[in-house]
């Protein structure tokens, strides 16, 4: 049996994870109250508490993260960017992003290149499991232990 604080950070943490999941879509305290089945003023003081940063803070922090992932690999519009990961205003993007990130959207952009990920990294991870180094025809290896090969 979960401890109150157990249950209570469950909660939170289901609450969170449907920010993570939903971050584009238009999301409110009272709906992510409900997720974790408390009260709107309890979830956000429970969240500040337990998180460090308010609901909303959150929520703004994980669009601009995913904002940054854009901007650094694609080269779609700023405005388009900004409305995809869950932002209404182009205003409220960059004035959100200058306060997280330090520098506007396009500073952003002209400063960062994208992430270069060796071929090597590519073709094991795109690998079928069972071909996979340290794998014997497992399914997944995510969680799983990998069977001792005959050697």
């Amino acid at each position: 049996m979960l401890s109150p604080r157990e249950d209570a950070n469950r909660r939170l943490l289901r609450a969170r994870d449907a920010m993570d999941r939903r971050y584009a879509q238009p999301l409110d305290v009272p709906a992510l109250a409900a997720v974790a089945y408390m009260s709107a003023v309890h979830f956000t003081r429970e969240f500040k508490a337990t998180f460090g940063e308010t609901p909303h803070r959150y929520l703004q922090r994980r669009r601009v993260e995913r904002a940054m992932t854009r901007l650094r690999d694609t080269d779609d519009a700023v405005t388009e960017i900004a409305l995809s990961v869950g932002f209404s205003s182009i205003g409220t993007f960059g004035r959100t992003f200058r306060d997280i990130v330090g520098r506007s959207p396009s500073e952003y952009r002209e400063v960062t290149r994208p992430v270069a990920v060796p071929g090597c990294f590519v073709r094991a991870w795109t690998r079928p499991a069972g071909e996979r180094p340290g794998t014997v025809g497992l399914p997944s290896s995510f969680g799983e232990a990998a069977a001792p090969r005959d050697l």
